[in-house]
């Protein structure tokens, strides 16, 4: 495997990806672990269900989560998504390209707070995820928590960097 700094990576539209990729990433265990809201099966029907409604965040709102495919193979999903008052910022990979999260991250903050520019962007973490040194390197700070779906989530908040 390319080494994470050197990793060619795409950001493509969900429908642009192999379904069968994205149904096998979605009950991956390992990526499961984490996702609270994804409940019950994960087959091809609702994985159609899933990407249409994905499809409809970008003709809502002009923005969405993008399929990240790294080296030629989908490495997994995830990008700008409305909520609330806030845009949230969703990263899901599959274990095997857990190396290029930082550098994904990178390239949709730059959307963010270059084309897009918002004032800032979340991330919601479901309790379960108690690593998140890698968030507060990149300056995010716990900002409260939220409920969705039943589910409790911690909030963390990026501020938009200031320009001199």
């Amino acid at each position: 495997m390319t080494p994470p700094d050197r990793a060619t990576i795409e950001l493509k539209r969900l429908p642009d990806v192999d379904r069968g990729a994205l149904v096998a990433l979605m009950n991956h265990p390992l990526v499961r672990r984490h996702m609270p809201l994804a409940r019950g099966a994960f087959g091809a029907e609702e994985c159609a269900r899933w990407v249409a409604a994905k499809e409809r965040l970008w003709a809502q709102h002009g923005y969405g989560p993008w399929a990240f495919v790294v080296d030629g193979e989908l490495a997994g999903w995830g990008g700008l998504q409305p909520e609330g008052d806030d845009v949230d910022l969703g990263l899901v990979l599959h274990p095997r390209h857990w190396g290029v999260g930082r550098a994904i991250v990178t390239r949709i903050l730059d959307v963010a707070f270059g084309a897009m520019r918002l004032p800032s962007v979340i991330v919601l973490l479901p309790p379960s995820r108690v690593r998140v040194r890698g968030l507060h390197r990149l300056g995010f700070v716990a900002d409260g928590e939220t409920t969705i779906g039943d589910e409790r989530f911690v909030r963390y908040r990026l501020t938009a960097p200031t320009v001199a």
